[in-house]
């Protein structure tokens, strides 16, 4: 299997790996089960996934547990790539994002007791504030690393501006937000800056929460959080579908599913050399790796470009 190294670390990861929202996640999904969740990531790491994404906020704290207790049932922590997130900050009912070092390092603390780890591979700060200066709050993770707290850094949901002045020391090794076909501001600057200084960019979403995996139709309703999302509202749904039939063509010549050939066009954009779909049953994830084995001619990878341009 070829890995791909994360930025300028040493994290190398099978290219598909495993969102865990859905493992712990109950803010974000309704009934879950919480061994099936279990039971996704030890399908993971059997099937030859090694990177797993996690954040403090899904639960919240419960996937970082759920995922602790898979990660002690391994002898070969080693061979684990571990994502983990934070920046929320609890007020009372009210929930803010602190990215200063002092919040920061107790972030770490918190999620590696959960973790049940020693370290942790890849930390985020998961959505940046509005004070902390951004090349300092990327200070404080380097002063983690060097003390082998985490073995790399990175951030989520900042904006260019954001992302460069937090690695003006050439700290930044990943960044994590959202893209997918159907939303590609990321290719303006976003995947220009991070190809030119050696990040990886790790898009969540990436399947459109499942409106990319081709499995929905017009009748198709839903209950949770896409109940309120633009992309499943009207007819912006039905125009979504007719894009998601076009590269159903593709797939059925190719024999085999929407999703793959989506994650398969995603590892063709440069500085993308992960990807990790969600999944809330074992068998989702062994299809995921599918992915892998699609391989999309020039032509077919600017047919796709043009369907969703």
């Amino acid at each position: 299997m070829k890995y791909n190294r994360l930025g300028k670390s040493d994290l190398n990861v099978n290219p598909i790996g495993l969102g865990t929202n859905a493992v712990g996640g109950h803010n974000i999904y309704p009934n879950l089960d919480e061994e099936a969740g279990k039971d996704v990531v030890r399908t993971a790491l059997e099937v030859g996934i090694n990177f797993l994404d996690t954040a403090y906020i899904y639960g919240p704290e419960r996937s970082e547990e759920l995922v602790g207790q898979i990660l002690k049932e391994h002898d070969n922590r080693e061979e684990i790539v571990l994502a983990t997130k934070g920046a929320h900050q609890f007020k009372g009912d009210e929930v803010a994002f602190n990215n200063t070092p002092s919040f920061l390092k107790e972030a770490v603390e918190g999620s590696l007791r959960r973790l049940n780890t020693d370290y942790i591979d890849l930390f985020y700060i998961h959505f940046p504030d509005k004070e902390t200066p951004k090349d300092e709050a990327v200070g404080a993770l380097k002063e983690l690393r060097d003390e082998g707290k985490i073995r790399s850094i990175g951030v989520s949901n900042f904006s260019v501006e954001q992302l460069k002045e937090a690695n003006k020391d050439g700290y930044v090794d990943v960044i994590q937000s959202e893209y997918n076909l159907f939303k590609r501001e990321a290719e303006q600057e976003m995947l220009p800056y991070t190809a030119a200084h050696d990040i990886t960019f790790v898009p969540y979403f990436p399947l459109a929460s499942g409106l990319l995996a081709g499995k929905y139709d017009e009748s198709t309703t839903f209950n949770d959080i896409r109940s309120k999302m633009p992309l499943f509202q009207g007819e912006e749904f039905k125009s979504n579908l007719q894009k998601v039939d076009q590269v159903r063509e593709i797939a059925k010549n190719k024999g085999v599913d929407v999703s793959h050939v989506v994650l398969a066009w995603y590892l063709t954009r440069d500085s993308i050399d992960a990807i990790i779909p969600g999944a809330k049953r074992e068998e989702q994830v062994i299809n995921n790796l599918k992915a892998l084995d699609v391989k999309l001619t020039q032509h077919e990878i600017e047919q796709i470009d043009y369907i969703f341009s």
